[in-house]
């Protein structure tokens, strides 16, 4: 099983990485238009192998989507980061440009593959990567939340003073501040966290969780990538393995919780054929609102991405 990372940057090569140690991929191939910089990371990877006991193979190339052919999933990294004094509009633009060109040649060298979208913004790029693909909805996705609810359950597990591995906690919407984590579904060892947090640490928690990127932009200057990198794999693994995992992941919605024509974030089920059902929670009516106010901030951006788009 061949899994292409488009764009090998720290979170793409950390989800190369992830593969590899895993064992999740036969070959794991790395693409970047930086000449020398995919085959440099491949090199230093496939270095630690031995000591590592895996047999995966990753390669690296410089934008020869031929190597790619055949892939069983394309994840797509490639973009800028928000620079001071970019307007969001300005943002789109650039990265749009970019992930439908890369959308279009990976396409055409593995059309049966499934496909991982990363690049910021995510729902909105993952919308643009389904258009212009004209795969089947259930064949692209956006890594979104599963990164959003992995710092839901470390800012839990932080505030009760526990492991992250007993902590269960999801987000849901769209990737950015009006993401919504559900505290009424999150669990320590199958209780309750309300249970053990008051009603100020909690809301504390969800707020940390929703500036999360942020804060870590502070702290250490760029874009998180451990964190993301897992997230690609850990989707990369419940597909290629068939294990049907729930993950909280940005998806086309057609009539799911209200919404159409959008991609946002809601737990899937994910396997073989990419998204094998959408899971819809039995929301109450505050977290029925909050998620519509974090959807139509996703069909807000998706409208700027048309506007974008027709000016072209």
């Amino acid at each position: 099983m061949k899994v292409t990372i488009i764009g090998a940057g720290n979170v793409g090569a950390t989800a190369a990485s992830v593969l590899a140690t895993k064992n999740v991929a036969s070959r794991v191939v790395m693409l970047d238009v930086r000449e020398g910089f995919a085959e440099g990371k491949a090199m230093d990877m496939m270095q630690t192998s031995h000591m590592l006991g895996n047999d995966t193979v990753v390669e690296g190339c410089t934008n020869d989507f031929s190597r790619t052919a055949g892939s069983s999933i394309v994840v797509i990294t490639s973009g800028i980061a928000r620079k001071p004094g970019m307007s969001r509009e300005d943002l789109i633009g650039i990265n749009a440009g970019i992930v439908k060109d890369v959308a279009e040649r990976a396409i055409q060298a593995s059309p049966d593959a499934i496909f991982i979208v990363v690049s910021n913004p995510a729902d909105t790029l993952t919308y643009l990567t389904l258009k212009e693909t004209g795969l089947p909805k259930n064949r692209v996705m956006g890594m979104t939340a599963i990164l959003d609810s992995s710092r839901f359950i470390y800012f839990l597990a932080q505030a009760i003073g526990c492991p992250t591995t007993d902590v269960e906690g999801m987000v849901i919407g769209s990737h950015g501040d009006s993401m919504v984590p559900l505290a009424r579904y999150a669990r320590y060892q199958g209780i309750s966290v309300r249970d053990f947090l008051s009603k100020s640490v909690l809301e504390d928690v969800i707020n940390k969780t929703k500036n999360g990127g942020a804060l870590l932009t502070k702290l250490v200057g760029t874009s998180a990538w451990y964190a993301p990198g897992v997230g690609i794999a850990t989707m990369a693994e419940a597909i290629l393995h068939d294990s049907r995992k729930m993950i909280s992941c940005s998806v086309y919605l057609d009539g799911e919780y209200g919404e159409k024509d959008v991609c946002v974030a809601v737990p899937a089920i994910l396997g073989a054929n990419g998204v094998e059902k959408i899971i819809t929670l039995p929301l109450n009516e505050k977290e029925k609102e909050l998620f519509r106010i974090s959807a139509a901030n996703a069909h807000e951006s998706i409208a700027k991405l048309k506007e974008i788009l027709a000016k072209k």
